[in-house]
């Protein structure tokens, strides 16, 4: 395995220079954010694979959703379209995706969509739903079109962001310090007792 990760380390840096460039476009304002008079909250990892991302937009959305009119937008991996998809009644894995069919089973009065152009769909929801009080980003941290009032940045206990590499060597999007961006750091799937 060391072998491996010795003889793929130059692409992960490599892939690393390039996704730090690109967060440098966006510090510096060469590549436009949009903010948002409503508030957003972005739930995201650094990683690849599950990290409780869903999860813990369903608790927030939970938690939320009786004193603020909530809802939540995912890119909807999986799914046949990349458009914007309000859920409704006829919604499948197919037109939403199988995790945002999942909160949308789990909160079905509330608008669940989806759309690979996260700014569309914001706007689309506050065009549908002018009294919406928020919208909750699901696996948002590297989407950063879009400038969330809150990042939520999620790390598994068994594989912390702080002790991987960057892909093809680990399973990082891009170098630790992304992070940076973070407003909370929560690390899930740890054991009860510590």
């Amino acid at each position: 395995m060391e072998f491996l990760r010795f003889i793929l380390y130059p692409f992960s840096i490599l892939y690393g220079l390039l996704t730090a460039f690109r967060n440098f476009l966006f510090d510096l304002g060469i590549l436009p954010s949009t903010s948002f008079k409503l508030p957003v909250i972005s739930v995201g990892n650094l990683s690849v694979g599950g990290t409780g991302k869903s999860p813990m937009v369903m608790y927030l959305l939970e938690l939320l959703k009786d004193d603020h009119n909530i809802s939540s937008l995912s890119r909807g991996y999986g799914r046949s379209g990349t458009g914007f998809y309000l859920a409704d009644d006829n919604a499948t894995a197919r037109t939403l995706g199988d995790e945002p069919l999942q909160i949308h089973r789990r909160f079905p009065k509330l608008p669940i969509a989806v759309d690979a152009n996260r700014r569309r769909g914001i706007r689309r929801l506050m065009k549908k739903f002018p009294e919406l009080g928020g919208v909750i980003l699901d696996d948002a941290f590297q989407h950063r079109y879009v400038m969330p009032g809150v990042s939520i940045l999620l790390t598994s206990y068994d594989k912390l962001y702080i002790n991987d590499y960057v892909l093809p060597t680990g399973s990082l999007r891009e170098f630790k310090s992304g992070a940076k961006r973070a407003d909370i750091i929560i690390v899930t799937k740890a054991p009860r007792l510590l």
